[in-house]
C-alpha cells in the first residue's frame, strides 16, 4: 500500500461525524471505514498521499476537540499489508446493541433524471445545496428522546437516523434546511439540561459527501 493510514479516534458521534466532515473538506483524502471502539468511541480510518492525510488528520483533530471529542491520533506511512489485515475490520454485527459496529461509506446511485454530474452515470450523495444536518448525542435515552421531540417540534426537520455508542451514548441525527435544522438543534439542546447529559449539539452545513454516507440508520 503506497498511500499513507490516518487514525482519528473520538469519543461519540457527533466529533467523529464533524471530524469527518472537516477531513474529507481539507484535502484529496478518503474514509476507508469508521469503527465503534465499545467504549463510547469511534476510530476513523483515512488515506491518501502523506501530505493529505497529515493535514486532514490535523483539521479533523482541531474539530473534535472543538465539540470535546478527546481525538488520539496517529499517521501511518505505507503500512505493511500484514498490518492493515488486523487495521482494516470486516462487516460486523453487534447482537447485544442491535446494530453494526464497523461503518463503510454507502453512496447512493443518483438517477439519470437529477440535474447534476450524476448524469453521467457517477455514484454520489444526496444534494447538499441548502441541506444541513444536526446532530444531538445524549448520555442516557429520556435526555435524546425529549430533546428529539422538541426539535422536530421547533422547525421542518426530519429524522434520519440514531445511533447508540455504549455507556447510555445515544445520538440522533435529523435533516432539513440550515436554517431549520439550526433552530431545531438549539432547541433540542435546551431540554436536555435535567434529564441526562448532553454530549454534544451540532450542525453540520453542506455536509461532506462522506458524512452523508456514514449516516446511521432510523
Amino acid at each position: 500500500m503506497n498511500e499513507s493510514l490516518g487514525i482519528l479516534e473520538t469519543t461519540g458521534l457527533t466529533p467523529t461525524m464533524a471530524a469527518v466532515d472537516r477531513m474529507e473538506k481539507s484535502g484529496d483524502v478518503r474514509v476507508v471505514q469508521c469503527e465503534l471502539n465499545d467504549a463510547l468511541g469511534v476510530v476513523t480510518k483515512i488515506v491518501g498521499d502523506a501530505a493529505a492525510v497529515q493535514s486532514a488528520i490535523a483539521a479533523g483533530v482541531a474539530m473534535a476537540e472543538q465539540l470535546g471529542g478527546a481525538p488520539l491520533s496517529t499517521v501511518i506511512p505505507r503500512p505493511d499489508p500484514r498490518g492493515w489485515e488486523a487495521i482494516q475490520s470486516p462487516p460486523t454485527h453487534n447482537p447485544l446493541v442491535q446494530q453494526d459496529v464497523v461503518f463503510f461509506p454507502k453512496f447512493e446511485t443518483v438517477p439519470p433524471t437529477t440535474p447534476t454530474a450524476a448524469r453521467a452515470g457517477k455514484e454520489v450523495p444526496m444534494s447538499t445545496e441548502n441541506f444541513a444536518l444536526g446532530f444531538i448525542e445524549t448520555q442516557g435515552f429520556t435526555a435524546v428522546y425529549e430533546a428529539i421531540d422538541t426539535a422536530c417540534k421547533a422547525g421542518n426537520v426530519e429524522v434520519v437516523g440514531k445511533e447508540k455508542l455504549g455507556g447510555g451514548y445515544i445520538a440522533v441525527v435529523i435533516k432539513g434546511d440550515l436554517s431549520s435544522v439550526t433552530a431545531a438543534i438549539d432547541a433540542g439542546r435546551k431540554k436536555v439540561e435535567g434529564l441526562g447529559k448532553l454530549i454534544a449539539a451540532h450542525v453540520l452545513a453542506r455536509p461532506s459527501s462522506t458524512v452523508l454516507a456514514l449516516l446511521p440508520k432510523p
